[in-house]
C-alpha cells in the first residue's frame, strides 16, 4: 500500500507476536500467582518472606518491562521510498529549503575535524545548494571550533563540486579518502583534493593541540577581529556573549565551478553563569530562533556532530514523505536510524542498539510513529509551534514558521536580530522549551521533545533505507559506554516520575499502547532492580544451601523454563529478523545485564540524590576521541576497562559472586546428589559466569592497558566477601 513516492507493508511476524503475547501474559500471571501462594503458605520465616517478596518485585518489574517491549511487536510496519519519482511529483524549484543543525560542545572531546567532516558531508547533499543552510552550534564557545569551520568553508568550494560532478556517494571527506571507492576517477585530481584536505586537517589538529590559533593561520584583518572576541576579559565557555559568524552566504558565494554554495553559519549562544543553560535543548532552541530570523526554512534537520551523511539522497528520501499531501496535516518529522561505522565484528558493547534504533521504531510505525532519537531527524519547522490544529504564537513576527525571509542573512538588521534571539535571557517569561521549540525538563531532550510533540497530536515516520543515511562513532571503551547510558537513565527517570509520565499523560493523549512504548524507555533504569536481585540473591542463597526455586521435578519448574526461554528466544528472533547475528545478540543481552548493574543503578541513585536536593555532577559530554591502542583492542573484541571507576565495581563484584556460587554449588552437587534442588540456581550462576567471561579475562588473563586495574579487583573482592558474609549471617 502507498503512493508513487512511498509504500508500506505489515511484517509477517505480527500474528505470531500477538498470539505469543497472550500466551506469555498468561504465564506471567501464573508466576505471580505462584509467588503469592508461596508467600502465604510456605514463607514461614522473615528471611523466606523477604526472599519471596524480592523475587516477586523483580518479576513484577520484568513483567512490566516485557509488556512495554511487546507493545513494539503488535503492529510493526516496513516502509519503502522511491526518491527517483520525486521530480515527477514536485518541481525541483519547489523543493523546500532545509536548515541543518549541528551541535558540538567541547573541542577536546568532540574533535573539530570530525565536526567539519559531518558538516561537509551535509553541505554536499544531492539537493539544490542554495536551499541548504548549515548552522553549527558551538556550546563550548571555542575559537578552535570557529577556526575549523573557517577552514571548512574554504575547502567546501572544492569538495562540493568534486562530489557533485563525480556523483560521489561517500561525501564525508575522511570516509571517502579512507575508502577504496575511487578507482575509476582521475587519480591526479583525487590526490590534489586529498592533499588540500590533509593540509586543512593538519592545521585544525595543530590549533587544537596548541590550544590557540597560530598567528600564521590568520589570513586577514577581519579574521583577526573575529578571534579578538574570544580574548576579551572574562571570556570563558560558561560566560561569553553571543557570537554569530556567516562563513558562507549562498546568495553571494559560489564554488570553484560557479555553482551557488550552501549557507554556513557558526553560532555560539550567549552564556552567563547566572542563567540556566538547558544543555543541548537550549542550544537547539537558540539555533531554531537564529535560523528563524536568518533563513526560516520549512524543514529542519538535527544532526549529532559525529554523525556524518552516508547517502546524498537522504533529503529527497525524507521529502517523499513530507511532500505527501495526505501525510502533511499531522506529519511532524521523519526519523532515520542511527547507524555506526567501525563496529567490531560482534559489537562487544552492544553499541549498535538495534532494538532502540531499528526494531522499536519499526514497531511504532503502525501506531503514531517512532520517537525522536536526537540525530538524523527531518522536522517540519511548524511542529515546534504547537499542535497540528493550534499554533502557539512566538513573541516576535520573524520567528513565525510561515514568515517569509526577504533580506540577505548578512544584512545588519538580520545579524542584530540573530544576536538578540541568541542571548541567554531571551527565553525569560516566554514559552520556549515548554510550548515552543525543543522541550526542557529532561537530560534526554530528544526523547522528551518527540514524546511531547506526539502527545500534541503530531505523527512521525521511520525511514530505513538499505544504505545507512548517517554513520557515526560508537564508544570503544566500557567507561564511555556506561557513562553515556547513565546520563540517559537520569534523563529518562526525570520523565518517568514527572507529571508527563507516559503511563498516564502519554496514554491519555496517544493511547494506551503508544503510552507503553514511551514507558519502555522512561522506565528503563528500574531494570536495575530485578537485574541486581537476580545477580546476587540466588547465588548467595546457593552458597548458603538455601534453595529458592522449584525442583526440576516440580511442575512449576516448567513455568520458569518457558518464561526464560520465551523471553530470550523472542529477543534473539527479533535480532535475526533485522539481519543481525547471534553473537551480536549475545553481546547485546550481556550489555543489558551490565547496564542494569552499573549505569542504570548509578542513574537511579543519582536521580534520587538529585531530588533530595543534593548536588550531582550533572551533564558530561561523551568523548569522541579514540586512542589507537584502544581501537586495536576493540577490533579484537576485548572489553576495555583500563581505569578504576566506581561504575565497574558492581559488574566485577557480580562476576566474582557468580563464580563463587557456581563452584560451591558444583561441590555441593558432588557431595550430595540433589541436582533437582539446585539446578535453577546453578543455571543462573552458570549463566552469570558465562556472561562474565570478558570480566574474568580482563582481571586475570590480560596484561594490556585495557585490563581491570588491581585496585578495582581488590575492592570488588571485598564487596563480594561482605555480601556473601552478610548472606551467611542472614540466611
Amino acid at each position: 500500500m502507498g503512493t508513487l513516492l512511498h509504500t508500506y507493508k505489515h511484517m509477517p511476524c505480527t500474528t505470531f507476536n500477538r498470539v505469543f503475547a497472550i500466551i506469555y501474559t498468561c504465564a506471567i500471571l501464573t508466576l505471580i500467582y505462584h509467588h503469592i501462594l508461596t508467600l502465604i503458605h510456605h514463607s514461614t520465616t522473615i528471611i523466606s518472606v523477604i526472599t519471596t517478596i524480592s523475587l516477586l518485585i523483580a518479576d513484577l518489574i520484568l513483567a512490566f518491562m516485557w509488556a512495554t517491549t511487546t507493545s513494539f511487536r503488535l503492529r510493526p510496519i516496513l516502509r519503502q521510498v522511491y526518491p527517483e519519482n520525486l521530480e515527477k511529483v514536485l518541481d525541483k524549484n519547489d523543493f523546500p529549503a532545509i536548515d541543518i543543525f549541528i551541535c558540538t560542545a567541547d573541542p577536546y572531546k568532540e574533535p573539530p575535524i570530525n565536526v567539519v567532516n559531518t558538516a561537509l558531508s551535509l553541505m554536499a547533499y544531492d539537493y539544490p545548494p542554495e536551499k541548504i543552510s548549515v548552522y553549527v552550534s558551538d556550546d563550548g564557545g571555542s575559537e578552535l571550533t570557529l577556526f575549523a569551520f573557517m577552514e571548512a568553508a574554504k575547502f567546501a568550494e572544492i569538495w562540493l563540486p568534486f562530489c557533485r560532478d563525480n556523483n560521489i556517494m561517500d561525501r564525508c571527506p575522511e570516509g571517502y579518502f579512507s575508502s577504496n571507492n575511487h578507482e575509476k576517477l582521475d587519480d591526479l585530481e583525487i590526490e590534489e583534493i586529498k592533499a588540500m584536505y590533509e593540509s586543512m586537517k593538519i592545521r585544525i589538529e595543530n590549533v587544537v593541540e596548541r590550544g590557540e590559533i597560530c598567528p600564521d593561520y590568520i589570513t586577514d584583518e577581519s579574521q583577526r577581529q573575529i578571534f579578538n572576541n574570544y580574548r576579551t576579559p572574562g571570556f570563558s565557555r560558561a560566560n561569553h556573549p553571543a557570537i554569530i559568524q556567516v562563513l558562507k552566504e549562498s546568495a553571494k558565494e559560489t564554488d570553484n565551478k560557479g555553482q551557488w554554495m550552501p549557507n554556513l553559519v557558526y553560532v555560539s549562544r550567549e552564556k552567563n553563569k547566572n542563567s540556566p543553560h538547558h544543555f543541548k535543548a537550549g542550544a537547539l532552541n537558540s539555533l531554531l530562533r537564529v535560523s528563524g530570523v536568518m533563513t526560516n526554512a520549512p524543514i529542519v534537520l538535527t544532526q549529532d556532530c559525529d554523525m556524518y551523511s552516508n547517502d546524498p539522497q537522504t533529503p529527497k528520501r525524507a521529502l517523499c514523505y513530507i511532500s505527501d499531501p495526505l501525510a502533511q496535516p499531522k506529519l511532524g518529522y521523519v526519523q532515520f536510524p542511527q547507524r555506526y561505522h567501525g563496529l567490531n565484528k560482534d559489537d562487544i558493547y552492544g553499541g549498535e542498539f538495534l532494538r532502540l534504533f531499528v526494531a522499536n521504531p519499526v514497531g511504532m510505525e503502525g501506531l503514531q510513529g517512532p520517537s525522536y532519537v536526537g540525530s538524523g531527524c527531518f522536522f517540519r519547522r511548524r511542529v515546534f509551534f504547537g499542535g497540528p490544529s493550534s499554533m502557539v504564537q512566538p513573541e516576535i513576527q520573524e520567528l513565525r514558521p510561515d514568515h517569509v525571509m526577504e533580506n540577505p542573512i548578512t544584512t545588519q538588521a538580520v545579524i542584530e536580530l540573530a544576536h538578540h534571539v541568541a542571548v541567554c535571557d531571551y527565553e525569560n517569561d516566554t514559552k520556549w522549551g515548554f510550548k515552543l521549540g525543543f522541550r526542557y525538563g529532561s537530560l534526554v531532550e530528544d526523547y522528551f521533545t518527540g514524546y511531547r510533540l506526539q502527545c500534541e497530536g503530531w505523527e512521525s515516520i521511520f525511514c530505513h533505507p538499505s544504505r545507512p543515511a548517517f554513520l557515526g562513532d560508537v564508544p570503544i571503551s566500557l567507561i564511555d559506554a556506561v557513562s553515556q547510558t547513565k546520563r540517559w537513565a537520569i534523563g529518562l527517570l526525570e520523565v518517568a516520575f514527572s507529571k508527563y509520565t507516559p503511563m498516564v499523560f502519554g496514554a491519555r493523549y496517544m493511547g494506551f499502547v503508544m503510552g507503553l512504548c514511551y514507558a519502555h524507555y522512561a522506565f528503563w533504569p528500574i531494570l536495575s532492580i530485578p537485574i541486581t536481585i537476580y545477580s546476587f540473591l540466588p547465588q548467595i542463597s546457593l552458597l548458603n544451601g538455601v534453595y529458592i526455586f522449584p525442583k526440576v521435578t516440580d511442575p512449576w519448574f516448567l513455568l520458569y523454563a518457558f518464561l526464560f526461554l520465551g523471553a530470550y528466544g523472542q529477543d534473539c528472533y527479533d535480532f535475526m529478523l533485522f539481519k543481525s547475528t547471534y553473537k551480536r545478540w549475545w553481546n547485546d543481552q550481556r550489555m543489558w545485564l551490565v547496564r542494569g548493574l552499573s549505569p542504570y543503578s548509578f542513574g537511579l541513585v543519582e536521580y534520587i540524590i538529585k531530588h533530595l536536593g543534593i548536588a550531582t555532577q550533572g551533564f558530561n559530554v561523551t568523548s569522541k576521541v579514540q586512542d589507537d591502542n584502544q581501537i586495536k583492542r576493540y577490533d579484537q573484541g576485548l572489553m576495555e576497562f583500563g581505569i578504576h571507576s566506581p561504575m565497574f565495581i558492581p559488574i566485577i563484584t557480580a562476576s566474582i559472586v557468580n563464580i563463587f556460587s557456581l563452584i560451591i554449588g558444583l561441590i555441593r552437587l558432588l557431595n550430595v546428589w540433589s541436582l533437582e534442588k539446585v539446578f535453577v540456581q546453578l543455571f543462573i550462576s552458570g549463566f552469570g559466569v558465562f556472561n562474565s567471561w570478558p570480566v574474568y579475562e580482563a582481571m586475570i588473563l590480560r596484561s594490556d592497558k585495557g585490563r581491570i586495574p588491581f585496585k578495582s579487583t581488590v575492592i570488588s573482592i571485598c564487596w563480594a566477601l561482605i555480601l556473601c558474609g552478610l548472606g551467611s549471617c542472614v540466611l
